[in-house]
């Protein structure tokens, strides 16, 4: 049995993530602040993503968490601990994300937009270093951080991108530490994403500027992580961000409808190849 932690998952990528890696049988520890629908505007608990997690066929469960606490995020693995005494996966999605869309300069939004870099990046740090010893514990892990192509290209900003691009660096970085204990480190890249936010400010637009490409069901992400884990060259990419699409079309995984994503490298770029002494 598959033990997994996905942060902030009451939505979003986080719930397709959680809900995917059901699908292949796992037990998902689902974190997140949500614990009515109306604490977002976006609507989603943990509650509601664990019970998910059950009807795909895995085991959910759902546990409060305020990843800006480092005691919580303490507690939360000290009961994975409890229960299983090891992990197998960790996904790092949890980000506190004020509307990033708004037009304007980073000077002109709220001082706030900066916490994605506390709950966004130091936040996936904190989880990995309590992650870290359940997973070498178990002697074959993965630790994953959502990427995006913000890391390499302009994206709703400069925190933002210094969040994608730290996620990428602090995967390749923890990558070549964990190496010697048979755990992996990668970041994945996603495009966009069918999510409750992206819907809602997509209904905001013009039919006539709305974008006609399809957007990738968070699913698909779960999917090709739990494709990762399983496979016999995990090691091979640890270290390395990895466009979700390209890495999905290597395992052989589609999206919930069939369908394979496009990378979108040529649009708007790849990710850097790791210096050899990371790998």
């Amino acid at each position: 049995m598959t033990v997994a932690v996905v942060t902030g998952a009451s939505r979003g990528a986080g719930k397709g993530i959680a809900v995917a890696l059901g699908e292949a049988g796992a037990t998902v520890y689902v974190t997140g602040r949500s614990r009515t629908a109306a604490d977002s505007p976006y609507g989603g608990t943990v509650a509601e993503t664990a019970a998910l997690v059950d009807e795909a066929g895995g085991t959910g469960v759902p546990v409060h968490v305020d990843h800006a606490d480092d005691e919580a995020v303490a507690e939360l693995f000290a009961r994975v601990r409890r229960d299983h005494g090891r992990l197998d996966i960790l996904v790092n999605n949890a980000a506190k994300l004020v509307d990033i869309t708004e037009p304007g300069g980073f000077w002109e939004k709220p001082l706030e937009t900066a916490d994605l870099i506390t709950v966004g990046l130091r936040s996936h740090y904190v989880a990995s270093f309590h992650a870290a010893p359940l997973l070498i514990a178990n002697g074959r892990g993965l630790i994953v951080n959502t990427g995006h192509y913000g890391a390499v290209a302009y994206y709703h900003g400069p925190a933002y991108g210094a969040q994608k691009a730290g996620a990428d660096k602090m995967a390749a970085d923890m990558a070549k530490e964990l190496r010697p204990y048979g755990v992996a480190a990668v970041s994945v890249w996603m495009g966009g994403l069918d999510t409750e936010r992206a819907r809602a400010y997509l209904d905001k637009l013009p039919p006539e500027a709305r974008p006609a490409t399809r957007r990738e069901s968070p699913r698909f992400t779960g999917r090709v992580i739990a494709a990762l884990y399983a496979s016999a060259d995990l090691m091979t990419y640890s270290g390395r961000a990895l466009i979700g699409a390209e890495l999905g079309a290597r395992l052989g995984v589609t999206d919930i409808d069939g369908t394979v994503p496009l990378s979108l490298r040529y649009e708007l770029g790849g990710p850097p190849e790791p210096h050899p002494t990371l790998r």
